[in-house]
């Protein structure tokens, strides 16, 4: 039978020799070897443009030629070509094995022909058989033994492979490769040349891979490994293997040469580096590696390899990672190449440049991990900065002896040297005829931080009835007084300091992107930071920027996120308010944060109720200063009945009398107050019905406004807005309609913020349309306080089935219900 060469595929062909260097160059194939008695050309490898996955198993037919040394053994051997082994092999890091097991028996010596005859029937005349090793039982006695079968008893080392050819037979098409082995040949053979060109390069690969992990585990002269690093690059590079080991394995292997020479020279890292930076384009670095750059940045931040080989690393990484959680080191690599680009002479211009390149020069970013990535990399390194200070709070007076003045003594043993500074018999001597008593400065200081705290005797009643509690008390209770009578300031180091201007500066930045306010505020809005940094009044001043970013933008889903996330814990709402722990601009802040929610959709007695509760004070303060918004604030308490202790209703009363503009807007109550029990006095219709966009001129919500104002509408029960222009903005009017009973918004642009100014106003409402207009779930929720409703018609809405079932749990009276062409239908 003779082998003879056939095409694969148009290209230049490619010979790799394994007995060259590791990555050689091409050489011509032979024109002819003899394979024992049976002549065979090479096949040509052909670089067609193919792809393919690096295997790790698979099935594949196996034979094994021992190489011929007399002419009985070339006629025995020229069998074997016709018998073929199917197998399972395993492409191991350091071997290729079977994973094929068959059941084997052994006979004893007398068996002799029998036994022959058994070895010929397993395919197994290749292979010396153990003598006298015990009597064989049939299949299920104890005499079976599992082992790997045939050809592939025992595995084939990578270093025992000398040589990869592809074969191809003329006669009977067979796609195969050939290993050369000491002392004969492997044939493997697959099902397509697809299979069989997978196979070859993922076994080329392998061998090779385990060749440079033995080259470079002993590194003797470096300028030979920098040599061999970029001949393993480059055949990493030009691999036809698709697959994330490929670019991964030869960085772990420099990772590991990096971690187990620790005395190079930084012109040799940087020379590493440079070898390495092709792979690192689209390929994040692993763990170590990022070690070893973290190192780097460190040491050299101001090295051009920062700038040209590290920039489009930390650009890939933060464009596609999904979860620093699983791979913090490249979190900590991102965090010290900022750092470094911060160390630069042009220092924060050259951080704001990186921070635009990565959001891109249109008003939309397009690459939606950027953003989420940065805030993560942002809140480790602030959370880094007062570290020191967080691992020693345990030894460091604590939060509720701060509140009480550190009046008790300390018995700690503190594993820092921290200081506790008690009050002097001297000073408490002073304090009866001190008209304001305070206590001495508390001073926890560390190599890092210190901390002062210093408190005056007038601390409000409910935190005073609060300090025996065992419980350990929120920071921001702790300090929720008057700015001029409880400071705390921490100072950090030169270190820390740096890292902490950079970062807050990066917030800064991303704050002003419109894109990208959304979610940062999000991102923020449960309080992210320690409470050390929020003690800190560099860091709350520095980070108010972003706050008033927020407060300013009109988009609902921004200046929402200033409000806490749930009841019970504070949000930046309450940290910048009057008596905040943040607060130093008198309010300022605050009235902006005020102005901008009870414009939206948080114009709701809910949220007045809680001004009321916890900022009265600071809003008649404010009001007193001439401040409209505190102004209009005070008139709606008293306007929608929040207040219900006189003596405070006169207090807000005379506060708005104290000034021009809240005297006019207090007159202007009134005369609201006095035309509503005139309305309610008078009577009027019973049912209204308003021209609609048949008509050639349709009603738009001033038009509304005006009617409501001028007529006597104090019995009217039924109103009917169908197709007209109107708006959210009409609630405010409808709600001064006690009667109403039924309400037809069909084919409106009433939206979720009127729906929720109804849904706390008009509580007595029996019938709703909502048909076609666009509610979602947001302002659909707020209905379930409406526990009058007998029909509901949510038709061609945004209407979701939870909201649905939930309407239903809550309205026990609801029996007509439209959800018609809804998710809920």
């Amino acid at each position: 039978m003779d082998l003879t060469s056939s095409s694969g595929g148009g290209g230049d062909p490619r010979q790799i020799e394994e007995t060259k260097p590791l990555l050689g160059g091409d050489a011509p194939a032979p024109e002819g070897t003899k394979m024992g008695a049976v002549p065979c050309r090479r096949a040509l490898l052909l670089c067609n443009g193919m792809r393919y996955k690096l295997l790790q198993e698979g099935d594949i037919q196996v034979c094994v030629i021992r190489h011929p040394r007399t002419f009985l053994s070339k006629i025995l051997t020229s069998k074997f070509l016709r018998r073929w082994e199917p197998h399972h092999l395993t492409l191991a890091d350091n071997s290729l094995a079977s994973a094929t097991r068959l059941h084997y028996f052994t006979f004893p010596p007398a068996a002799g022909r029998g036994r022959a005859r058994f070895s010929a029937l397993c395919g197994a005349q290749d292979r010396t058989t153990n003598e006298g090793s015990g009597p064989t039982r049939p299949q299920g006695h104890s005499g079976e033994t599992l082992r790997p079968t045939g050809y592939m008893e025992n595995s084939v080392s990578y270093s025992a492979i000398e040589d990869v050819q592809l074969l191809s037979w003329e006669n009977a098409p067979k796609y195969c490769l050939q290993l050369t082995i000491p002392g004969g040949t492997v044939l493997l053979q697959a099902a397509n040349s697809y299979l069989r060109d997978q196979w070859f390069h993922s076994l080329q690969w392998k061998k090779k891979i385990y060749k440079y992990k033995k080259v470079l585990s002993n590194p003797s002269r470096w300028e030979v490994v920098l040599k061999e690093i970029r001949t393993l690059v480059d055949m990493a590079l030009t691999s036809p293997l698709q697959d994330d080991s490929i670019n991964q394995a030869p960085l772990e292997i420099v990772s590991k040469l990096l971690s187990e020479n620790t005395n190079l020279t930084t012109q040799e890292h940087e020379n590493i580096i440079v070898a390495i930076a092709p792979l690192l384009e689209n390929n994040h670095p692993p763990p170590d590696l990022c070690e070893f750059f973290c190192k780097h940045c460190r040491e050299r931040p101001r090295s051009m390899v920062v700038i040209e080989v590290f920039t489009p690393v930390v650009q890939r990484i933060l464009k596609h990672n999904m979860d620093f959680g699983k791979c913090p080191r490249l979190r900590l690599f991102t965090q010290e190449y900022i750092l470094a680009l911060n160390e630069l002479n042009a220092g924060m211009e050259v951080v704001k440049k990186f921070i635009q390149s990565m959001h891109g020069p249109t008003g939309h970013c397009p690459h939606p991990r950027v953003l989420p990535n940065l805030v993560a990399v942002c809140l480790a390194a602030i959370y880094s900065c007062y570290e020191e200070f967080i691992n020693s709070r345990d030894n460091s007076p604590s939060l509720k002896e701060i509140r009480n003045g550190c009046q008790q003594p300390c018995d700690r043993k503190p594993t820092l040297p921290l200081r506790l500074l008690h009050p002097s018999p001297d000073l408490v001597s002073q304090e009866a005829t001190l008209s304001e008593a305070r206590l001495k400065s508390v001073v926890v200081a560390s190599s890092e931080i210190h901390v002062e705290v210093e408190h005056t005797s007038t601390a409000k009643p409910a935190l005073t009835a609060s300090a025996g509690n065992d419980s350990e008390p929120n920071l921001i209770d702790c300090l929720m007084v008057s700015p001029a009578c409880s400071t705390m300031s921490i100072e950090l180091g030169p270190q820390a300091d740096r890292t902490l201007g950079c970062y807050v500066e990066i917030l800064k930045l991303l704050s002003d992107y419109d894109d990208w306010r959304p979610s940062l505020a999000s991102l923020l809005q449960p309080i992210p930071f320690p409470k050390e940094a929020l003690a800190h009044e560099k860091f709350t001043k520095e980070l108010k920027y972003v706050i008033q970013r927020f407060a300013e933008d009109p988009r609902q889903e921004v200046h929402s996120c200033l409000l806490s996330v749930r009841a019970g814990k504070d949000g930046w709402f309450q940290l910048y308010s009057p008596g905040g722990v943040a607060c130093d601009d008198d309010g300022e802040l605050f009235a902006s944060m005020v102005h901008i929610l009870m414009g939206s959709c948080y114009k709701t007695k809910k949220f007045l109720l809680s001004l009321a509760e916890n900022k009265l004070g600071p809003c008649m303060l404010l009001a007193l200063r001439g401040n409209q918004t505190m102004v209009e604030i005070l008139c709606l308490m008293l306007e929608y009945n929040i207040i219900d202790n006189n003596d405070t209703q006169l207090q807000i009363i005379s506060t708005l009398e104290s000034t021009g503009v809240g005297k006019r807007m207090y007159e202007q109550l009134c005369d609201r107050q006095r035309e509503l029990k005139e309305l309610q006095r008078k009577g009027g219709p019973t049912r209204l019905t308003l021209p609609s966009k048949s008509t050639p001129v349709c009603l738009q919500d001033a038009d509304l406004a005006r009617l409501l104002s001028s007529g006597s509408f104090g019995n009217l029960e039924n109103l009917s807005l169908a197709f007209t222009n109107v708006t959210s903005a009409c609630a405010e009017h409808l709600i001064k309609l006690p009667s109403l009973k039924q309400l037809n918004l069909w084919s409106t642009q009433f939206g979720d913020a009127g729906l929720r100014l109804l849904s706390e106003h008009l509580t007595m409402l029996q019938v709703l349309n909502l048909c076609e207009t666009p509610v979602t779930d947001a302002g659909l929720l707020a209905l379930s306080s409406m526990k009058s409703l007998c029909s509901l018609n949510m038709n061609s809405t945004k209407l979701s089935a939870d909201t649905y079932e939930d309407l239903k749990a809550k309205l026990p009276n609801l029996k007509e219900v439209d959800v018609r062409y809804t998710e809920a239908w």
